[in-house]
């Protein structure tokens, strides 16, 4: 078998792969293992990616091979790769497209009709019974006896095939991923109500637009034409790559009515611009539909939030009614890592709409990829992020992790804490200001943006550095007042709460201060990341500073967020605080709090 003791990689009989970072084939090796390997643990020279059945299905759904998979680890492993690996790596990738959920001609309905008497009314719009067909019947049979999956399959059409009612077809496919069976859906959709559209050639400013060629592909791949192997999937692409369009270029190979699911406000205020912006769609064809406004149109855009609303935790979600307002043809959920659990439920039902998911990371905090990929539909495209950074369509980003001490007093506080308490005390290190300070005057000419979890904490800051804050409660029209002046210029730092994760359009930010975050939360890296990731006009490079309490929680917490960081390729260096204060303050005389100049706008006081 093929090996060579120069190559990176050693593959373990466990589904391990430990990749060697200094080897000179670490990137070719990374890069041609990354699409069906999920990354667990990355120090300083020895990175591990293991191999899942989901990580595996999820390339199968894209085209790659068991061969290729197979071809990929040996060819890049120093040592022989243990056959029962590759033998269990054939047979997880073999049992996707095992079974097959498909529509059920009228003739088959017919004959099960004389045969047991039974009528098959047509459950949904456009659809009628399904079927669910078996590569043979040994599996049919030994699945169709699971206690989950039995309630959920109708007649014999013959040994290979079930049928099954459309109503069923979200909650069967969560099942089949469970049982270690996921079913290729070539069950077909609804068309949805025809709504005309194009892409404009110029910008509603007269500047061109262009879609970039990995734009349209992706958009065309999730579309397949048309055809029932495609219209349900996800596209995996960084922050600052442009998903949006993605989203916007398929709306317009399908040219129907389109459900638009994003993060907030300021995401929904963000679409509209866009879609209105880059198609030729008039104002009145586009609606908002938040806490604010319920306005429903052909192209309607949503919150999660008002979505997943509902007065007491057992009552009915009101705003569930969204879905059949309109005859949507597609349903796009912009940050899918991010759908709240009531959303997977409806996305259950509705499986007849296509669907296009939008994310720069599949990793779930909550564990329920599976029903990602069950519910809303299997990895479809995804670039490196190097790869565009190397293209010039993302910036790039120097990533550093600051290790901030705590002074005796915070220390103490830190020791005696209880142990749920310890990590908000390391986030909220006030010696990190003068780490934030330092930050502040090296790139006092660039667009910065301060990220916290914390609200005293970026109050703290607010105060010191005169700077504007935006948390959750900062009222619509002020957060938009502030987004602009950034974007003009008129502002060159903003200080934000979570509100910044997600879905925010700040192209000229080109260096991010994290001072707190969300436990070890990759997801929330690859969003805070992505706020500095547009290129810029300048071409130069992004940087990306994570501030982490010396010895506590917050650095261990920190490990696992740079996963992400290098599943995307990216080196990161850790500097010590006081080292980096010693050498900013050597660049020249750093000013005094007191004199920064007074602010230019009024201040949010939430």
């Amino acid at each position: 078998m093929q090996f060579d003791p120069s190559n990176p990689l050693i593959v373990q009989g466990d589904r391990s792969v430990l990749v060697e970072v200094d080897n000179p084939r670490y990137t070719q090796a990374r890069d041609a293992i990354a699409p069906f390997a999920e990354l667990e643990k990355s120090p300083e020279h020895i990175h591990t990616y293991r191999l899942t059945p989901l990580s595996l299905w999820n390339a199968a759904a894209a085209g790659l091979s068991a061969e290729s998979m197979v071809e990929a680890l040996t060819g890049f492993s120093k040592f022989p790769v243990p056959g029962n690996l590759l033998t269990d790596l054939r047979e997880i990738v073999s049992r996707y497209g095992r079974l097959k959920l498909e529509r059920a001609t009228p003739e088959e309905l017919a004959e099960v009709t004389r045969a047991t008497g039974q009528e098959f009314p047509v459950s949904l719009p456009g659809l009628g019974i399904m079927k669910l067909v078996a590569s043979d019947r040994q599996l049919l049979d030994e699945l169709g006896r699971q206690p989950k999956l039995k309630k959920l399959l109708g007649e014999h059409l013959s040994d290979v095939v079930r049928l099954v009612d459309p109503a069923n077809r979200g909650v069967l496919k969560q099942v089949l991923v469970e049982l270690g069976y996921p079913a290729q859906d070539m069950a077909g959709y609804t068309d949805g109500a025809a709504l005309p559209m194009e892409l404009r050639e110029n910008m509603r400013d007269g500047l061109p637009f262009h879609v970039r060629d990995y734009q349209k592909d992706a958009a065309a791949v999730f579309y397949a034409g048309g055809d029932v192997s495609g219209g349900s999937g996800v596209v995996v692409l960084p922050c600052g790559a442009g998903k949006t369009v993605v989203g916007i270029t398929a709306m317009c190979l399908m040219k129907r009515s389109t459900l638009v699911l994003t993060t907030g406000i300021t995401a929904v205020k963000q679409w509209c611009r866009e879609i209105l912006d880059k198609t030729d769609l008039p104002i009145e064809s586009v609606g908002e539909y938040t806490g604010e406004n319920k306005t429903i149109r052909p192209v309607t855009v949503a919150t999660y939030q008002i979505l997943s609303h509902r007065e007491d935790k057992t009552g009915d979600f009101p705003h569930f009614g969204l879905f059949d307002k309109q005859d949507w043809g597609l349903i796009i959920y912009d940050e899918v890592h991010l759908l709240p659990a009531p959303v997977f439920r409806i996305t259950a039902q509705i499986q007849a709409r296509r669907r296009l998911g939008l994310t720069a990371t599949l990793v779930r905090e909550d564990g329920r990829e599976g029903d990602v990929f069950s519910l809303v539909g299997p990895k479809k495209y995804d670039v490196p992020w190097r790869e565009l950074e190397g293209r010039g369509f993302i910036a790039e980003a120097a990533c550093a992790e600051v290790r901030v001490a705590m002074d005796t007093e915070r220390r103490m506080e830190y020791a005696v804490a209880e142990w749920r308490s310890k990590f908000r005390i390391a986030s909220d290190n006030p010696a990190k200001d003068e780490v934030v300070a330092a930050l502040l005057h090296r790139f006092k000419d660039h667009r910065v943006i301060v990220i916290g979890q914390y609200l005293e904490q970026l109050r703290r800051l607010r105060s010191r550095f005169q700077i504007p804050l935006i948390t959750g409660i900062t009222p619509t029209s002020e957060r938009e007042e502030l987004y602009n002046r950034f974007r003009n210029g008129e502002e060159r730092h903003l200080i934000l709460s979570k509100v910044g994760n997600f879905a925010l359009d700040l192209p000229d930010a080109s260096v991010l201060i994290q001072v707190s975050g969300t436990f070890g939360s990759r997801q929330e890296e690859a969003q805070r990341l992505g706020r500095v990731l547009r290129p810029k006009s300048g071409g130069e490079t992004a940087h990306f500073f994570t501030l982490v309490s010396r010895d506590s929680r917050e650095q261990d917490f920190a490990h696992h967020r740079q996963l992400f960081l290098t599943e995307q390729g990216y080196s990161y260096r850790i500097a010590d605080g006081e080292e980096l204060m010693e050498e900013i303050r050597a660049e020249g005389p750093m000013p005094a709090t007191e004199e920064l100049p007074p602010p230019t706008t009024p201040r949010s006081a939430p």
